[in-house]
């Protein structure tokens, strides 16, 4: 994975917790999931709370974000910033980018769709499975109905998942033919 050169300018902070820098985007990610990522120089990760800090929120660019710090053999951090966040933001590869971080105050936030809130609302059943999920694990299931671009593929993807829910199996993976 690339290592960006640190910032000429190091973080700094506005307040006792906000954490200014400056990196490129660059490509890399885990090798199961190639993207664009954001290095994190050692000082910012520090100030923002070291190993106790998973999840963040500010922006980049002036874009509202919530990202989690990814670890890197050596202690390293770095950032993920999908597609969607690419192009929200307005960034692209090899662009110099402002980010403004703290520690999120709420790191198991999941903002959940519409329709998949009704469909909790609608089914206790499916609401307990989702309840017992993990951040981690609601956050992808979340990004996988959002990531629909057909409103039918979309009520698709939560009906599935609500049916998985129920099952109390991985609502993101695909349905078994017994259902």
């Amino acid at each position: 994975m690339p290592r960006s050169a640190a910032s000429p300018n190091p973080p700094r902070s506005a307040s006792a917790s906000d954490v200014y820098f400056e990196a490129v985007l660059e490509p890399g990610g885990p090798s199961f999931m190639p993207t664009q990522i954001v290095m994190v120089p050692l000082e910012a990760f520090e100030a923002l709370g070291g190993k106790v800090t998973k999840r963040v929120m500010g922006t980049l660019n002036d874009y509202p974000v919530r990202l989690t710090l990814m670890p890197m053999q050596g202690g390293e951090r770095y950032l993920m910033i999908n597609k969607d966040l690419c192009r929200a933001a307005r960034v692209q590869l090899g662009q110099r980018v402002h980010l403004r971080l703290v520690p999120d105050p709420d790191p198991d936030f999941v903002e959940v769709p519409e329709e998949l809130e009704e469909g909790l609302a609608a089914w206790p059943e499916a609401n307990a499975g989702y309840e017992r999920l993990p951040p981690g694990v609601k956050r992808a299931l979340v990004q996988h109905i959002n990531s629909a671009k057909r409103p039918e593929t979309r009520t698709q993807r939560v009906l599935n998942a609500l049916h998985q829910l129920v099952a109390g199996r991985n609502p993101i993976r695909p349905l078994h033919k017994d259902m």
